[in-house]
Protein backbone atom coordinates (compact mmCIF):
# COMPACT_ATOMS: atom_id res chain seq x y z
CA UNK A 1 0.00 0.00 0.00
CA UNK A 2 1.40 3.38 -1.04
CA UNK A 3 1.65 5.75 1.93
CA UNK A 4 2.25 9.47 2.19
CA UNK A 5 4.11 9.95 5.48
CA UNK A 6 4.49 13.66 6.05
CA UNK A 7 6.29 15.42 8.88
CA UNK A 8 3.87 18.01 10.22
CA UNK A 9 5.32 21.14 11.79
CA UNK A 10 3.07 21.30 14.82
CA UNK A 11 3.09 22.67 18.37
CA UNK A 12 0.65 22.05 21.19
CA UNK A 13 -0.14 24.75 23.72
CA UNK A 14 -1.08 23.77 27.24
CA UNK A 15 -2.93 26.20 29.55
CA UNK A 16 -0.69 28.60 31.46
CA UNK A 17 -2.46 27.81 34.75
CA UNK A 18 -2.61 24.52 36.60
CA UNK A 19 -4.21 21.57 34.81
CA UNK A 20 -6.64 19.38 36.77
CA UNK A 21 -4.78 16.72 38.75
CA UNK A 22 -6.73 13.96 36.99
CA UNK A 23 -6.57 15.67 33.63
CA UNK A 24 -7.89 12.76 31.53
CA UNK A 25 -11.66 13.05 32.01
CA UNK A 26 -11.16 13.41 35.80
CA UNK A 27 -10.25 9.71 35.89
CA UNK A 28 -7.61 8.41 38.31
CA UNK A 29 -6.40 5.39 36.35
CA UNK A 30 -6.43 6.86 32.86
CA UNK A 31 -4.55 9.97 34.03
CA UNK A 32 -1.74 7.86 35.50
CA UNK A 33 -1.58 5.39 32.60
CA UNK A 34 -1.46 8.18 30.00
CA UNK A 35 1.23 9.96 32.05
CA UNK A 36 3.39 6.83 32.26
CA UNK A 37 3.04 6.13 28.54
CA UNK A 38 3.85 9.76 27.75
CA UNK A 39 6.89 9.51 30.03
CA UNK A 40 8.15 6.50 28.06
CA UNK A 41 7.50 7.91 24.59
CA UNK A 42 10.47 10.31 24.09
CA UNK A 43 13.14 7.67 24.76
CA UNK A 44 11.09 5.01 23.00
CA UNK A 45 10.80 7.18 19.89
CA UNK A 46 14.53 7.97 20.04
CA UNK A 47 15.34 4.24 20.21
CA UNK A 48 13.21 3.55 17.14
CA UNK A 49 14.83 6.37 15.18
CA UNK A 50 18.33 5.08 16.06
CA UNK A 51 17.34 1.53 15.12
CA UNK A 52 16.07 2.53 11.68
CA UNK A 53 19.02 4.83 10.98
CA UNK A 54 21.47 2.06 11.94
CA UNK A 55 20.33 -0.07 8.99
CA UNK A 56 19.32 2.70 6.57
CA UNK A 57 22.35 1.97 4.37
CA UNK A 58 20.97 -1.50 3.62
CA UNK A 59 17.70 -0.17 2.18
CA UNK A 60 17.67 0.01 -1.63
CA UNK A 61 13.99 0.62 -2.40
CA UNK A 62 13.53 4.38 -3.08
CA UNK A 63 9.91 4.35 -1.87
CA UNK A 64 10.88 2.71 1.42
CA UNK A 65 13.73 5.22 1.85
CA UNK A 66 11.18 8.01 1.45
CA UNK A 67 8.91 6.40 4.03
CA UNK A 68 11.82 6.01 6.46
CA UNK A 69 12.50 9.75 6.19
CA UNK A 70 8.84 10.45 7.00
CA UNK A 71 8.92 7.96 9.88
CA UNK A 72 11.99 9.61 11.41
CA UNK A 73 10.47 13.08 11.05
CA UNK A 74 7.19 12.07 12.66
CA UNK A 75 8.83 10.19 15.54
CA UNK A 76 11.18 13.09 16.28
CA UNK A 77 8.18 15.43 16.50
CA UNK A 78 6.34 13.00 18.79
CA UNK A 79 9.38 12.91 21.09
CA UNK A 80 9.56 16.70 21.28
CA UNK A 81 5.86 17.19 21.94
CA UNK A 82 5.72 14.49 24.61
CA UNK A 83 8.71 16.04 26.37
CA UNK A 84 6.81 19.33 26.53
CA UNK A 85 3.78 17.54 28.00
CA UNK A 86 5.95 15.53 30.38
CA UNK A 87 7.42 18.68 31.90
CA UNK A 88 3.90 19.83 32.79
CA UNK A 89 2.96 16.41 34.15
CA UNK A 90 6.11 16.29 36.30
CA UNK A 91 5.13 19.65 37.82
CA UNK A 92 1.71 18.14 38.62
CA UNK A 93 3.29 15.25 40.54
CA UNK A 94 3.41 12.53 37.90
CA UNK A 95 6.79 10.69 37.77
CA UNK A 96 7.46 11.30 34.07
CA UNK A 97 11.14 12.13 34.66
CA UNK A 98 11.62 8.79 36.44
CA UNK A 99 9.87 6.90 33.63
CA UNK A 100 12.01 8.74 31.07
CA UNK A 101 15.25 7.75 32.85
CA UNK A 102 14.15 4.15 33.34
CA UNK A 103 13.16 3.81 29.69
CA UNK A 104 16.48 5.30 28.56
CA UNK A 105 18.49 2.84 30.70
CA UNK A 106 16.50 -0.21 29.61
CA UNK A 107 16.74 0.65 25.90
CA UNK A 108 20.42 1.62 26.14
CA UNK A 109 21.20 -1.79 27.64
CA UNK A 110 19.15 -3.55 24.99
CA UNK A 111 20.93 -1.62 22.21
CA UNK A 112 24.35 -2.39 23.69
CA UNK A 113 23.78 -6.14 23.74
CA UNK A 114 21.64 -6.58 20.60
CA UNK A 115 22.33 -6.61 16.88
CA UNK A 116 20.95 -3.83 14.67
CA UNK A 117 18.59 -6.39 13.13
CA UNK A 118 17.20 -7.35 16.54
CA UNK A 119 16.68 -3.67 17.40
CA UNK A 120 14.64 -3.29 14.22
CA UNK A 121 12.63 -6.38 15.22
CA UNK A 122 11.93 -4.69 18.56
CA UNK A 123 10.97 -1.48 16.78
CA UNK A 124 8.53 -3.36 14.54
CA UNK A 125 6.97 -4.95 17.63
CA UNK A 126 6.62 -1.60 19.40
CA UNK A 127 5.07 -0.11 16.28
CA UNK A 128 2.56 -2.99 16.25
CA UNK A 129 1.44 -2.08 19.80
CA UNK A 130 1.19 1.62 19.12
CA UNK A 131 -0.72 1.08 15.88
CA UNK A 132 -3.27 -1.12 17.66
CA UNK A 133 -3.77 1.41 20.46
CA UNK A 134 -3.86 4.29 17.99
CA UNK A 135 -6.43 2.71 15.70
CA UNK A 136 -8.55 1.62 18.66
CA UNK A 137 -8.62 5.25 19.79
CA UNK A 138 -9.40 6.60 16.32
CA UNK A 139 -12.10 4.04 15.50
CA UNK A 140 -14.00 3.77 18.79
CA UNK A 141 -15.99 6.72 20.12
CA UNK A 142 -15.95 5.24 23.64
CA UNK A 143 -12.15 5.40 23.63
CA UNK A 144 -12.23 9.02 22.46
CA UNK A 145 -14.72 9.93 25.20
CA UNK A 146 -12.29 8.58 27.80
CA UNK A 147 -9.89 11.39 26.86
CA UNK A 148 -12.41 14.16 27.49
CA UNK A 149 -11.64 17.50 25.86
CA UNK A 150 -8.63 19.80 25.77
CA UNK A 151 -5.08 19.95 24.45
CA UNK A 152 -3.97 16.55 25.77
CA UNK A 153 -6.82 14.90 23.85
CA UNK A 154 -5.82 16.79 20.68
CA UNK A 155 -2.19 15.77 21.06
CA UNK A 156 -3.04 12.10 21.56
CA UNK A 157 -5.36 12.08 18.53
CA UNK A 158 -2.61 13.63 16.37
CA UNK A 159 -0.09 11.10 17.69
CA UNK A 160 -2.52 8.27 16.99
CA UNK A 161 -3.07 9.47 13.42
CA UNK A 162 0.65 9.55 12.66
CA UNK A 163 1.26 6.14 14.28
CA UNK A 164 -1.42 4.79 11.95
CA UNK A 165 0.20 6.50 8.96
CA UNK A 166 3.66 4.99 9.48
CA UNK A 167 2.75 1.64 11.08
CA UNK A 168 4.29 -0.47 8.27
CA UNK A 169 7.69 1.24 8.02
CA UNK A 170 9.70 -0.60 10.69
CA UNK A 171 8.16 -3.94 9.65
CA UNK A 172 9.10 -3.40 6.01
CA UNK A 173 12.61 -2.23 6.93
CA UNK A 174 13.01 -5.46 8.93
CA UNK A 175 11.92 -7.51 5.92
CA UNK A 176 14.15 -5.50 3.57
CA UNK A 177 17.30 -6.27 5.60
CA UNK A 178 16.59 -10.01 5.66
CA UNK A 179 14.97 -10.35 9.08
CA UNK A 180 13.63 -13.81 9.87
CA UNK A 181 10.14 -14.66 11.04
CA UNK A 182 11.58 -16.48 14.05
CA UNK A 183 13.48 -13.43 15.32
CA UNK A 184 10.51 -11.16 14.60
CA UNK A 185 8.11 -13.24 16.71
CA UNK A 186 10.66 -13.81 19.50
CA UNK A 187 11.38 -10.08 19.68
CA UNK A 188 7.65 -9.42 19.84
CA UNK A 189 7.05 -11.57 22.89
CA UNK A 190 10.27 -10.59 24.65
CA UNK A 191 9.42 -6.93 24.09
CA UNK A 192 5.82 -7.52 25.19
CA UNK A 193 6.98 -8.90 28.53
CA UNK A 194 9.46 -6.06 29.08
CA UNK A 195 7.12 -3.29 27.95
CA UNK A 196 4.11 -4.36 29.99
CA UNK A 197 6.22 -5.10 33.07
CA UNK A 198 7.77 -1.63 32.93
CA UNK A 199 4.41 0.05 32.22
CA UNK A 200 2.60 -1.83 35.00
CA UNK A 201 5.31 -1.16 37.60
CA UNK A 202 5.60 2.51 36.67
CA UNK A 203 1.81 2.96 36.69
CA UNK A 204 1.56 1.37 40.14
CA UNK A 205 4.42 3.52 41.46
CA UNK A 206 2.67 6.59 40.08
CA UNK A 207 -0.69 5.62 41.60
CA UNK A 208 0.89 5.02 45.01
CA UNK A 209 1.81 8.72 45.10
CA UNK A 210 -1.84 9.76 44.62
CA UNK A 211 -4.02 9.90 47.74
CA UNK A 212 -7.15 9.12 45.69
CA UNK A 213 -5.68 5.68 44.99
CA UNK A 214 -6.33 4.82 48.64
CA UNK A 215 -10.04 5.54 48.27
CA UNK A 216 -11.51 2.11 47.37
CA UNK A 217 -14.58 3.57 45.65
CA UNK A 218 -12.57 5.86 43.35
CA UNK A 219 -10.02 3.16 42.54
CA UNK A 220 -12.64 0.49 41.87
CA UNK A 221 -14.68 2.70 39.54
CA UNK A 222 -11.57 3.78 37.68
CA UNK A 223 -10.34 0.19 37.29
CA UNK A 224 -13.73 -0.91 35.94
CA UNK A 225 -13.67 1.90 33.36
CA UNK A 226 -10.08 1.16 32.32
CA UNK A 227 -10.26 -2.63 32.05
CA UNK A 228 -13.73 -2.47 30.51
CA UNK A 229 -12.54 0.01 27.89
CA UNK A 230 -11.97 -0.69 24.17
CA UNK A 231 -8.21 -0.80 24.88
CA UNK A 232 -8.68 -4.13 26.70
CA UNK A 233 -11.17 -5.65 24.26
CA UNK A 234 -10.94 -9.05 22.60
CA UNK A 235 -10.40 -7.31 19.26
CA UNK A 236 -7.24 -5.65 20.62
CA UNK A 237 -5.85 -8.94 21.91
CA UNK A 238 -6.67 -10.70 18.63
CA UNK A 239 -4.71 -8.06 16.72
CA UNK A 240 -1.86 -8.35 19.20
CA UNK A 241 -1.70 -12.13 18.72
CA UNK A 242 -1.94 -11.87 14.93
CA UNK A 243 1.70 -10.72 14.87
CA UNK A 244 2.80 -14.33 15.45
CA UNK A 245 1.43 -15.50 12.10
CA UNK A 246 4.07 -16.33 9.50
CA UNK A 247 2.16 -14.40 6.83
CA UNK A 248 1.45 -11.37 9.05
CA UNK A 249 1.63 -7.88 7.59
CA UNK A 250 0.43 -4.62 9.24
CA UNK A 251 -1.70 -3.91 6.17
CA UNK A 252 -3.81 -7.02 6.85
CA UNK A 253 -6.09 -4.46 8.52
CA UNK A 254 -6.90 -1.67 6.06
CA UNK A 255 -6.70 1.71 7.82
CA UNK A 256 -6.82 3.98 4.75
CA UNK A 257 -10.37 5.24 5.42
CA UNK A 258 -9.55 5.86 9.08
CA UNK A 259 -6.48 7.91 8.13
CA UNK A 260 -8.43 9.94 5.56
CA UNK A 261 -11.21 10.62 8.08
CA UNK A 262 -8.87 11.86 10.81
CA UNK A 263 -6.71 13.87 8.44
CA UNK A 264 -9.88 15.78 7.56
CA UNK A 265 -11.09 15.94 11.19
CA UNK A 266 -7.81 17.31 12.52
CA UNK A 267 -6.21 19.17 9.60
CA UNK A 268 -8.96 19.79 7.03
CA UNK A 269 -10.40 23.20 6.18
CA UNK A 270 -12.19 23.34 9.53
CA UNK A 271 -9.88 20.87 11.27
CA UNK A 272 -9.84 20.70 15.06
CA UNK A 273 -6.12 21.49 15.28
CA UNK A 274 -5.33 22.94 11.85
CA UNK A 275 -4.30 26.14 13.63
CA UNK A 276 -1.53 24.22 15.46
CA UNK A 277 0.43 23.80 12.22
CA UNK A 278 3.13 26.33 11.43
Amino acid sequence: MQRDIKTRRIRFRYPAGAMRRHYVQDDLGMSHVVSVLSGAFPEGEAFMIRSVRAVAGQITDPELKKQVAGFVGQEATHSREHRALNERLQEMGYPTAFVDRATRKVLAARTRYSSPRYCIAMTAALEHYTAILAETLLSDERAQQMLGQGEVRSMLLWHALEESEHRTVAFEVYQAIGGTNRMRVFAMWFTTFGFFTLAACASLASLLRDRDFYNPRITYRSAVRLFGSPFFSRAVFRRLLSYSRKDFHPDDVDNSELIAKWNAELFGEHGQIADHLH
